[in-house]
């Protein structure tokens, strides 16, 4: 017995040391999270309170302004500027001239701090039981998201009340005691946005008909209060704008995200258009409130609230930017039943809401009907058509997990530095791919735009300067073969053609095609090449941005020419510097060579045969030639872009390990095999 009981001494001490780690570090990430939610509150608030005071709260200053609506005798909605309910106007008319002068920063501060509370109550309205990791940091990461999305940084910037009616529905579903209480602020919340009226039958048919009534008697309430404190207001709002049809802009403006907004820029008009929105409004109403009901009876009372809140933007008769926060909620529900599925909508919801829509979808015309609606069409989706899981699935805490291929040893033992990188077998979700390909390519092309050394003036002079210097360094190591390469193709009408098409049309056709190949065909290299691409790409970005340099072509008395873009008019000072399109002077590294390097390297690594390697290596050659026959790229350009595709794949290396041949074995072998079971995979 006393062997037994100094035995297991160290067995309980290594357990309570391995729990007392795992506190630690849930403590440092709470930490870091919150440090990061703090960050992010400042830079938005530093970015509004350092704008020029003509240039931001550009919405309360129509309110309460020298000039606002408030001050005029006539109707708050003359000039069709105040787009707030009666009840707003009320409530903001006793403001005083004093209060004004310091009204921006307090209310940009209040703003924040209802953010705050709304990250809150957010976190602790997750549905229940939650893992001790979620309950510790739901906090700051949705503090965090709130800060970054487009309609509380709309709300910020404009000094708008939308923050509001979220909040006030919030704590009256999930913090206020008793249902009368819950039902009034919900009836407030709709006195401010009529459409939230909808959560009365959310109320009703989840068995809360006390508060269900309380919200219509308190909306009923506090909306006549407004009336016959402001009669001839109410009236223009209510009957002559029918609940705010017309205020705040045309309503088929792109900031109008709701079915009335979209049809009109379809170009419906007239009765058809307001028969086809009554028709669209009641079948979203019906679906939307049947499914929160759902979610609500299967303890999902968050989402149902969100799926509710998405209905009402959906049928609004204008829903602005800044009232768009239901469809950012609506990431708390669980919709795919493999683990590789999970991350699709709650990522997809964090980008529509986070980023602008040029962003997530290419600028092609037939596109443009998605792009423009992309907000309301994540609000339908959530409202009437994602699959989110009840919590009686067995998928819903236990997805079916992602198969791992077994650990590839390293020469190195700090390596990979981030083990939970490991080979997945299986293809990871295409949809998912497509919109981190979409969101990086767009952040690739943005912040080349941007990389234009200064001014327009400045930055052509220091292009032209760091072009010089490569110039001087290539005829100091006798490779200054731009001049003669170029001059020699352009005599040669079939070459210049042929270099002409190539330097045009392969840049982005063959990357696509080999993550497109590797994708079907090669999972598990898919994974490892793109890392690779990526890391490549983002090193490029960093030399864009300290090294603007003018290309050959740009350069004056070089005597360089243009075969692609023709003739160049140098007399204008900032021509080169920027197009619509693209940076000019973000030429070194090279990644027209850099991306041809990287598929030509990924083909000879991973092609079967032997001709698919020369092929490979051959697209590399002729695009190098092309970048110099064009006159487009310095020799030392090529150079720098296959120090990025080398860079990237060593950082991929570095980070997750390395490739070899077990993975493309194991991965061969699972697809053979029968499932394992769920016990004996490692889920992501």
């Amino acid at each position: 017995m006393a062997n037994a009981e100094h035995g297991g001494r160290p067995t309980e001490a290594l357990g309570a040391t391995a729990v007392d780690g795992t506190r630690a570090r849930l403590r440092a990430a709470r930490l870091a999270l919150w440090l990061l939610a703090a960050v992010l509150a400042v830079r938005q608030v530093a970015a509004v309170l350092t704008t020029p005071s003509g240039e931001r709260l550009t919405t309360l200053e129509t309110w309460v302004g020298p000039e606002g609506v408030l001050h005029v005798r006539g109707s708050l909605y003359d000039s069709t500027q105040f787009t707030g309910t009666p009840l707003a106007g009320l409530v903001l008319k006793p403001l005083t001239r004093t209060a004004e002068q310091a009204l921006g920063w307090g209310w940009t501060f209040g703003t924040l701090l209802l953010v705050v509370a709304l990250g809150l109550v957010a976190a602790r309205a997750l549905p229940q039981p939650v893992g001790r990791r979620t309950a510790i940091l739901a906090a700051p990461v949705a503090i965090s998201l709130l800060v970054l999305s487009l309609p509380v940084r709309n709300t910020l910037w404009l000094g708008q009340t939308s923050i509001i009616p979220v909040l006030l529905v919030l704590l009256g579903c999930f913090a206020a005691r008793g249902q009368r209480v819950s039902g009034a602020l919900i009836g407030v919340a709709a006195a401010l946005q009529p459409t939230l009226l909808l959560f009365a039958p959310l109320l009703w048919f989840t068995g809360r008909r006390r508060a269900a009534t309380a919200t219509g008697v308190t909306f009923a309430a506090v909306t006549a209060l407004a009336w016959a404190a402001m009669p001839h207001d109410s009236y223009t709002y209510w009957v002559h704008h029918l609940a705010g049809v017309g205020l705040g802009g045309p309503a088929d403006s792109l900031a109008n995200q709701s079915l009335h907004g979209a049809l009109l820029r379809l170009g419906l008009e007239g009765p058809l258009e307001i028969a086809v929105f009554l028709l669209l409004g009641a079948a979203v109403v019906a679906l939307a409130l049947r499914r929160a009901v759902r979610y609500a009876h299967d303890g999902q009372l968050l989402l149902a609230v969100a799926v509710t809140g998405c209905a009402a933007i959906a049928v609004a008769p204008t829903a602005w930017q800044h009232q768009l926060l239901w469809v950012l909620l609506t990431a708390v529900g669980r919709a795919g039943k493999r683990a590789r599925d999970r991350m699709v909508w709650p990522v997809a919801v964090v980008l529509v809401m986070t980023l602008p829509a040029k962003m997530m979808l290419p600028n092609m015309e037939f596109l443009y009907p998605v792009r423009d609606n992309v907000v309301l069409l994540a609000a339908l989706a959530a409202a009437t058509a994602v699959p989110f899981l009840s919590r009686a699935s067995r998928h819903f805490r236990s997805p079916v997990p992602t198969p791992y291929a077994p650990p590839v040893p390293a020469r190195f033992a700090f390596v990979p530095l981030l083990p939970f990188l490991r080979r997945v077998l299986i293809r990871p979700n295409l949809l998912l791919e497509l919109l981190l390909i979409r969101v990086t390519y767009a952040a690739y092309a943005k912040v080349r735009l941007a990389a234009t050394g200064g001014s327009n003036s400045a930055g052509r002079a220091r292009a032209e300067e760091h072009g010089q210097q490569i110039l001087d360094l290539e005829r100091l190591l006798h490779m200054d073969i731009e001049h003669a390469v170029n001059h020699a193709v352009a005599k040669i009408g079939w070459l210049r053609n042929f270099f002409d098409f190539y330097y045009t049309s392969f840049h982005f056709v063959v990357p696509l095609t080999v993550l497109g190949l590797l994708y079907w065909r090669r999972p598990v290299d898919y994974r490892w090449a793109r890392s690779a691409l990526g890391f490549a790409t983002l090193l490029a970005l960093v030399g864009f941005w300290l090294y603007p340099l003018a290309p050959p072509r740009l350069m004056p008395d070089l005597g360089i020419i243009d075969t692609v873009h023709g003739v160049q008019d140098f007399s204008q000072p900032d021509y080169g510097t920027l197009t619509h399109l693209t940076n000019q002077y973000a030429a070194m590294p090279s990644l027209h060579f850099g991306w041809s390097l990287w598929c030509g390297l990924v083909i000879a690594i991973i092609a079967p045969r032997l001709w698919m390697k020369v092929l490979g290596l051959l697209h590399p050659l002729f695009t190098a030639a092309a970048i110099v026959a064009t006159g487009n790229h310095w020799i030392l350009d090529a150079a720098g872009g296959a120090l990025v595709v080398g860079a990237g794949f060593g950082l991929t290396y570095l980070l997750q390990g390395p490739r070899a041949a077990t993975t493309a074995v194991a991965a061969t072998e699972f697809s053979s095999e029968p499932s394992a079971p769920a016990k004996d995979r490692t889920p992501s």
